[in-house]
């Protein structure tokens, strides 16, 4: 059965108990703010919902990240900051015995976390490690990945923070964590045993541990939500983990990656922005003669394009995503240039 959009018959935020927030592209860019972000989020927490903050960097430390959030006017502990340096050091936690050595590459905040977890940082494959976790930090060196290819071809267990292939800089496009853990790949010839970041699910099960506090029972996967701006990490990252999911156009996911997406990167709902978590989503419905309606607004697929109702409005968008997602799960092509959604 196809993947298609949901809908609710009350608001997201009273809907769900926990949101699982990714960072830029959905509550800032860089040192900005996103429009109706912040007011959005106080919002959601005024109705109850629990809030996490979710990102595969794993340099920054949490507490420097709630200090920006506090910066736009939010109320934000670090532990609401689940980044990828916790993940992978619960991860490594989880497969080998309190104490032992784990050699660290990545910033500062990793090294903390792998300590938090009654584990002995180490620096080199000459002391033994048991596992290694592979980081990012600006300042790595061919000499600390040399030691962690050592000590994988000696048999420690393999972890990585994320496997992200690029890194935006202020000066352009750089290689990522992914791009040195494939030379780790290439110089051993093995795989990583776990990875903390998205697009795996590791990061969004360790929220809605951690978001449990003080060892109470995890809330439940069906009462949580993730929400992002990319489809290949965010989106992605909770259909491998069976959550619902909301897909936000503030980053870098636009309607016409949307209408392209394959089933493995469609999101449960999809909103202009965070203001979304206030409102109920209209459920799209297929109409007789094979068209969608989403609310007031219309969308069809006929003689293989795509036309609408209004380009300007949210729901002609869930309505043709559902259209064009529908002919493509029956093997057929829609042109969908034909419509320059302009989404306010």
């Amino acid at each position: 059965m196809s993947k298609l959009l949901g809908g609710t018959k009350r608001p997201l935020d009273e809907t769900y108990r926990l949101a699982l927030l990714d960072l830029d592209g959905v509550v800032y860019r860089g040192k900005l703010p996103v429009d109706h972000a912040a007011d959005s989020i106080r919002q959601a927490q005024a109705a109850g919902m629990t809030i996490e903050y979710t990102t595969n960097n794993s340099s920054r430390f949490q507490r420097i990240v709630a200090e920006q959030l506090r910066g736009f006017g939010l109320d934000v502990e670090p532990w609401q900051v689940i980044t990828s340096s916790v993940v992978a050091a619960r991860m490594v936690a989880k497969h080998v015995p309190q104490d032992s050595p784990v050699l660290v590459l990545g910033a500062e905040h990793l090294a903390e976390e792998v300590t938090n977890q009654g584990l002995r940082v180490v620096r080199q494959a000459q002391d033994h490690p048991v596992a290694v976790i592979q980081g990012w930090y600006p300042q790595m060196s061919w000499q600390e990945m040399a030691q962690v290819a050592y000590a994988v071809e000696r048999g420690a267990q393999y972890f990585v923070t994320n496997r992200d292939l690029t890194i935006p800089r202020e000066l352009g496009i750089a290689p990522g964590c992914g791009s040195m853990i494939q030379a780790v790949i290439n110089a051993t010839g093995v795989d990583p045993v776990g990875s903390a970041g998205k697009p795996e699910s590791a990061m969004y099960d360790e929220a809605r541990i951690l978001a449990a506090h003080d060892g109470a029972t995890p809330v439940a996967r069906e009462q949580c939500l993730a929400i992002g701006d990319r489809l290949d990490t965010d989106i992605e990252a909770g259909n491998r983990g069976d959550y619902d999911s909301l897909a936000v156009l503030t980053g870098v996911t636009d309607p016409q990656q949307l209408l392209h997406a394959p089933e493995h990167l469609r999101p449960t709902y999809v909103s202009e922005d965070l203001r979304g978590l206030l409102t109920a989503m209209p459920q799209p419905t297929r109409l007789p003669d094979g068209s969608w309606r989403c609310a007031d607004a219309q969308a069809n697929v006929e003689r293989g394009r795509l036309t609408v109702s209004d380009p300007t409005s949210i729901n002609a968008l869930r309505a043709a995503l559902c259209a064009t997602w529908e002919r493509a799960d029956a093997g057929e092509d829609t042109d969908t240039t034909a419509v320059g959604f302009a989404i306010a």
